[in-house]
């Protein structure tokens, strides 16, 4: 089924490509600079440090709603094994199946195409089997470090929780933008906190998958317009899951990864970084959020850590 015109429209209102050359394969990433990274250190205040990753563990975060998805596979390969001879030192190995995207984790912009191209106008099928992603894998990303700032719709809005199926709108970024008291500035890593992922940590797995609370098509104008570097949120399928129109799925994976370039981030867990920020009345940090560089890779594991 073909996309539809609503798509289309604003598709071309925040297409980013060429807009740092015909040759680039790290998009909005390219906002944070030196200077953006000076600033965000100067947000440190306490040196509190707030892990934001879910364990990695055999009963993670996924249920089955993505085919091949799989949550951690961990296998001791060696246990005290004496490798130079008896008495002397013994090591202990282990090795790791998973889904690159099982846990808490960045999609890279080869994750998804529409239209038959990824990011920057390259064919999608330069994604191949064994070639992997040929543009614009995960290790292209480089060192995301940026300003960090928390968008808590759900505290925003006097919830625990958004109610399953809730459309995040412009609208709502916004209460959350006047609630953190400082504005979202170029080159910023924008979290949005659902409250979604507390049903995750409580062991309902299914009900975090389905329905969801996330974004909705809308808000991709918004992060144009303040050039943000890259978005994360507290859910599985980062937009709003079912979709806000029929048959039209994954519409904000496609604005971002494709049209802007622009890194997209699922299942951090945000509810001690929102406890953290609303005691501290400060709703902005220095981010670390380093994905691993498996090359040509469609996304990775992260272990994110805010600094207050």
């Amino acid at each position: 089924m073909a996309l539809p015109a609503e798509f289309h429209e604003i598709a071309k209102r925040v297409n980013n490509w060429g807009r740092w050359g015909a040759d680039d394969e790290k998009g909005t990433l390219n906002l944070i600079t030196d200077e953006v990274v000076r600033a965000a250190a100067a947000e440190i205040r306490t040196g509190r440090r707030v892990p934001l990753a879910l364990p990695l563990k055999e009963d993670g975060v996924q249920a089955g709603l993505i085919p091949g998805r799989i949550n951690p596979l961990h296998t001791m390969v060696q246990i005290n094994q004496e490798l130079f001879g008896p008495g002397g030192v013994a090591c202990s190995d282990d090795t790791v199946t998973m889904g690159l995207q099982a846990g808490t984790h960045w999609d890279a912009l080869s994750h998804v195409s529409h239209s038959g191209r990824i990011y920057n106008g390259r064919p999608a099928d330069t994604i191949t089997a064994h070639g992997r992603a040929r543009f614009s894998g995960i290790d292209k990303a480089g060192p995301v470090v940026s300003r960090g700032i928390l968008l808590d719709v759900a505290r925003a809005k006097g919830v625990d929780r958004l109610p399953g199926g809730h459309a995040v709108t412009p609208e709502d970024l916004a209460e959350a933008e006047a609630l953190a008291g400082t504005a979202v500035r170029p080159g910023d890593i924008v979290l949005v906190r659902t409250g979604q992922i507390a049903l995750c940590l409580a062991g309902d797995r299914h009900g975090y998958a389905f329905p969801s609370p996330g974004l909705s098509i809308r808000t991709a104008e918004w992060f144009h317009a303040r050039d943000v570097a890259a978005v994360a949120n507290d859910t599985l399928t980062f937009e709003v899951f079912p979709p806000e129109t029929d048959d039209l799925w994954l519409p904000v994976h496609a604005l971002h990864l494709v049209e802007m370039g622009m890194h997209q981030g699922q299942n951090w867990n945000l509810e001690e970084l929102s406890t953290a920020c609303a005691e501290a009345r400060r709703y902005a940090f220095l981010l670390a959020a380093v994905p691993e560089p498996f090359t040509g890779a469609v996304g990775s594991p992260v272990a994110p850590v805010a600094v207050l």
